[in-house]
């Protein structure tokens, strides 16, 4: 397995003008604050995008945003095994945020929601604190949904890939709408 391509973020802002970014974090994350410039497609919805990336990375070159790093490292993975070259923002639009480059802010700010991290935290410590307390309060063997966050987040942790994201993204509120990833491929097209 290699190592995507990275770029720092003052590499990136020089270089903004001749890049296609695509953000691959949820819709509700994107309409949060992104590069400026960037296309939303969300990780798991990269595979129906690859012909449009392809014809994009044609072009020029495809850098690939997320939080910090790491869905846009998988998504580069997954371009990589379909021949396509693209780098990854080293540290997200985190990172980017914190060098003091401008977000952008979708128009609709009724879309924007919390970012994933903070929705994975939220679960996990709501799931860890309901396991504590049905198991004080009717049984000691919920305590086993404690244990059970804990086991996941070790293994999250040493794998660098997060299930519980994974099923948090296909939420209504993290999904695309429709039109909207078909206006995000169109615009991929036309590059």
């Amino acid at each position: 397995m290699t190592t995507p391509t990275t770029l720092g973020p003052g590499e990136a802002r020089t270089r903004l003008h001749e890049l296609t970014v695509i953000d691959v974090r949820t819709p509700g994350e994107y309409a949060g604050g992104h590069v400026p410039g960037a296309l939303n497609v969300p990780l798991d919805h990269i595979r129906r995008a690859l012909p449009d990336i392809r014809r994009a990375a044609e072009h020029g070159d495809v850098l690939v945003v997320c939080a910090s790093g790491a869905r846009s490292e998988n998504a580069c993975r997954i371009l990589a095994d379909h021949r396509i070259p693209a780098a990854t923002l080293s540290g997200g639009t985190t990172a980017w945020a914190a060098d003091g480059h401008e977000l952008h802010r979708a128009q609709d700010p009724t879309r924007a929601t919390w970012g994933m991290e903070r929705q994975v935290r939220f679960t996990a410590g709501t799931v860890v604190l309901l396991g504590l307390l049905l198991g004080v309060l009717i049984h000691p063997a919920f305590q086993i949904l404690s244990a059970g966050i804990a086991v996941g987040l070790v293994f999250s942790a040493l794998t660098n890939t997060c299930g519980m994201a994974a099923i948090l993204a296909k939420l209504p509120h993290n999904r695309p709408r429709p039109a909207d990833l078909d206006h995000t491929l169109a615009e991929l097209r036309a590059r």
